[in-house]
């Protein structure tokens, strides 16, 4: 699963992701290309936040999840022609990848008759999430939890997190997850 910058960013959202990947219910894939996409618009968005925190972020996540990092697609990025020439690169990561599924909000960037040329499709993420939940409800509840409990600057319950998930446009995993506690 490629993971564009958009469902990176907001930071609950991929604490989400990256949480439910932790207990293997998926693996996520991105690029450098991504990675730094992310990382400009957040900076760009919130310049409290030092840009040295962000490079930590990346490196950690890189770390953390060492087969995600996606590498030599360029070749291939200049063969694809999306709506939006600035996504060939998430295409083209997925596909070198063999990724079976991109996680993006843009959706309409991402044409389906594109994609099934590659065998792979294209979901939000709150469709993305929720199917992974459906997948292993108590382990993706467990993720969750786990998720909640890193947090400490400031300190949250899992209420919390999932209230700032549905700020975030995820109501299906919300009230997926509600159900399940």
């Amino acid at each position: 699963m490629i993971l564009d910058a958009c469902v990176l960013y907001p930071a609950s959202i991929r604490d989400t992701l990256l949480s439910l990947a932790e207990k293997e219910l998926y693996r996520p894939k991105w690029s450098n290309r991504i990675q730094e996409e992310w990382k400009s618009n957040l900076s760009r968005n919130r310049t409290d936040i030092p840009l040295g925190v962000l490079d930590r972020t990346i490196t950690l996540m890189n770390q953390h999840f060492p087969d995600a990092q996606i590498e030599h697609f360029e070749e291939i990025e200049s063969l694809l022609h999306l709506p939006d020439p600035n996504d060939n690169h998430v295409l083209a990561a997925a596909i070198k990848s063999r990724a079976e599924v991109i996680v993006t909000n843009n959706l309409k960037d991402f044409p389906a008759e594109l994609l099934s040329q590659y065998d792979i499709e294209v979901t939000d993420p709150d469709t993305f999430i929720l199917n992974i939940i459906d997948l292993d409800p108590e382990l993706a509840l467990e993720a969750l939890v786990d998720q909640a409990s890193r947090l400490k600057y400031p300190p949250q319950t899992v209420g919390d997190v999932l209230t700032t998930l549905e700020k975030n446009g995820l109501r299906k995993t919300v009230e997926r997850f509600r159900s399940l506690l």
